[in-house]
């Protein structure tokens, strides 16, 4: 692969930086690992990305051997990590670990985008510890414009749907409050009591829903990572 401002350097460092350190690439490695195969689901992920820089990146790491492009039974593609890519898994969580442990938390919690929150919290949801029912979850950012304040989550037969216009479903569980502190438990900085004590979150519905919140809601997979000091 040959990459226009490369370190020219024969180290592995320098080499695997050349591919692993260009913009957004650490976020596309850590979209595949959470599970995304297709375009659009690799842009929720990363929607301050350009569609066309993704498409460069994808197709850098496909020159670089990381990814590949498999046909689908459908008769469409996706595209999948290869041993190679896989083999980054060990970095991408490590870093985010690092970040975890070392990032102050106030400086985290200013980067807020109620999009990449929602689409992680749908991707780490447990269906397992919902009712064998049709469960529907609204929650509401009071504080955002009208377009992004309100989001649903509805889980269905094992799958979640993640959804920014009114599914037409009851309600069984209303989450409100800040899109900062929803934030904060997602990440593990917070939890869902505490956030209800003091008065940010507000949980309306099922009782028994509620309760198990923070059990089916699923966290970040780095929340577990305690905080240190630098």
């Amino acid at each position: 692969m040959n990459i226009r401002g490369g370190y020219g350097q024969f180290c592995p460092v320098s080499m695997a930086a050349e591919i692993f350190c260009t913009r957004w690439t650490a976020l596309i490695l850590r979209e595949f690992l959470a599970g995304s195969t297709r375009f659009n689901d690799l842009r929720r992920g990363v929607p301050k990305m350009s569609p066309a820089l993704l498409s460069k990146r994808l197709k850098e790491l496909e020159e670089a051997g990381v990814i590949a492009v498999v046909a689908t039974e459908a008769g469409g593609s996706e595209y999948r990590l290869t041993a190679m890519g896989l083999d980054l898994k060990e970095t991408v969580f490590g870093l985010g670990n690092w970040g975890q442990r070392w990032i102050e938390s106030k400086l985290s919690l200013s980067n807020l985008d109620p999009s990449v929150l929602m689409w992680d919290m749908r991707r780490s949801l447990n269906p397992g510890l919902l009712p064998d029912r049709r469960c529907t979850i609204q929650f509401i950012y009071p504080e955002l414009p009208p377009t992004g304040r309100n989001w649903w989550l509805v889980v269905e037969k094992g799958d979640v749907d993640l959804c920014r216009v009114d599914p037409g479903h009851d309600i069984d569980l209303l989450i409100s409050g800040s899109l900062r502190s929803m934030t904060s438990v997602w990440m593990g900085v917070s939890t869902v009591s505490a956030e209800v004590s003091a008065g940010r979150l507000r949980i309306e519905g099922d009782k028994a829903l509620a309760r198990s919140a923070p059990d089916w809601l699923g966290l970040s997979p780095f929340s577990r990572e305690p905080r240190r000091v630098a």
